[in-house]
């Protein structure tokens, strides 16, 4: 048995699909494929798996176990999959260039994101009003808008909002906070979008 790993025997092939392997063992667990029987059952969930090793993962979820642990920071995660794209973080390697700025990533989804600057690429649509977006947050506050929930209120007046930015922006009308400042006078905002206004007529003023 042990010579077959290195010789590459696969002596048991599948019926239904031809695949071969080189334990029968192997070849059970594939069978599960065809015939749909999932085996393994979580006691706390009834959620059943095809393989053993799916229901332990899967069963992290309800105890917290999170037994892969990042050398570096000590940052623990639930799965390999998970901490080996953590990991990233702390390499100075980035693999993933972009072929039109040549800015590099090191990660392959953070290209991706980079590479919608470049295009007019909105691949998240609204339901609703076929408004598109180039990143799936945005698509998700967006939605908030066609919804007569809100969810947010103040604790000094009572009223509410749809989304957790408006909330903030309301209760610097309590708190005087003013945290947008101009550079050139030093005057200062409550919101962001009244700072960049402020500034273009401040500098065609200077012109």
């Amino acid at each position: 048995m042990h010579q077959r790993i290195h010789t590459g025997d696969l002596p048991y092939a599948c019926v239904e699909c031809n695949k071969s392997f080189k334990r029968s063992g192997q070849l059970k667990l594939h069978q599960h494929i065809h015939t749909g029987e999932r085996p393994y059952s979580c006691g706390k969930c009834n959620k059943s798996f095809i393989e053993k090793g799916s229901l332990k993962k899967h069963q992290r979820v309800h105890d917290g176990e999170r037994p892969y642990s990042c050398d570096v920071c000590d940052k623990s995660f639930k799965e390999r999959r998970l901490l080996k794209s953590h990991l990233l973080i702390h390499s100075e390697e980035r693999c993933y260039t972009c072929g039109l700025c040549s800015k590099s990533f090191r990660q392959p989804q953070a290209l991706k994101a980079h590479q919608r600057t470049h295009t007019e690429g909105r691949p998240y649509t609204c339901d609703v009003c076929n408004k598109q977006f180039k990143w799936r947050q945005i698509l998700q506050s967006h939605l908030l808008i066609h919804s007569e929930e809100r969810h947010y209120t103040c604790g000094v007046c009572s009223k509410s909002f749809i989304q957790v930015a408006h909330l903030k922006v309301h209760q610097r009308t309590h708190t005087g906070a003013r945290p947008y400042t101009c550079d050139m006078c030093n005057k200062s905002f409550t919101q962001k979008f009244a700072l960049k206004k402020h500034v273009l007529l401040h500098c065609n003023q200077h012109l």
